[in-house]
């Protein structure tokens, strides 16, 4: 199966679409209190990242340009499959056990902190690639769109750096960081988009 550079990088920007879709819709569940299926959305957007960070390992040695965004585009894919194994498998487990024996709760915290940690670094990378590709956009045929997306980039680095940095909702709630970097995926995504239309 043959794929053009074009039609990878298309097909990344419909997978990082696809997980901004899930995302949301998971929070938005969670917030009306609805109680989704952790397991159907955390293995779904497992099972997208793990597609996703082929293609951008691809689009990394096949585009002549920005292989520092693709790069960071398939680091957070793994980074992402990494947090998402950790909350399918061991939040319950933990969690029950921890109910039972409170000495464990400890360590129920430590696996729910270090799946945040990966998440944040993860949406780190994705900040990072709305800035790269949002410059050369802005350098090139749309300065509203690049603009925008690499201010969000940069934004989103900037939120997921401090929650890497001081942990979850020290100087900013979680909810800031992650929010900040689904918003840079969605206006990557579109920048990625408009590259093979152009193309």
């Amino acid at each position: 199966m043959k794929l053009t550079s074009a039609r990878n990088i298309q097909i990344i920007a419909f997978l990082l679409l696809a997980l901004v879709v899930t995302q949301a819709l998971f929070t938005m569940l969670y917030v009306a209190e609805i109680n989704p299926s952790r397991q159907l959305f955390w293995g779904l957007e497992g099972l997208l990242f793990t597609i996703l960070s082929a293609f951008a390992g691809a689009a990394m040695v096949q585009t002549k340009n920005h292989h520092v965004g693709w790069s960071a585009i398939a680091f957070s894919s793994v980074f992402n499959v990494m947090q998402v194994s950790i909350g399918a498998t061991m939040f319950m487990p933990f969690r029950e056990v921890a109910s039972q024996l409170e000495a464990l709760g400890a360590a129920a915290g430590a696996v729910v902190a270090f799946s945040f940690m990966i998440y944040y670094a993860a949406k780190f990378l994705l900040g990072f690639a709305a800035l790269i590709f949002g410059v050369a956009k802005m350098n090139g045929s749309s300065k509203v769109l690049g603009g925008l997306t690499a201010s969000v980039g940069v934004i989103a680095m900037f939120a997921n750096a401090i929650s890497i940095t001081f942990g979850r909702d020290s100087y900013l709630p979680s909810s800031v960081a992650g929010a900040s970097g689904v918003l840079a995926t969605l206006l990557l995504a579109i920048c990625l988009l408009t590259i093979t239309r152009e193309d």
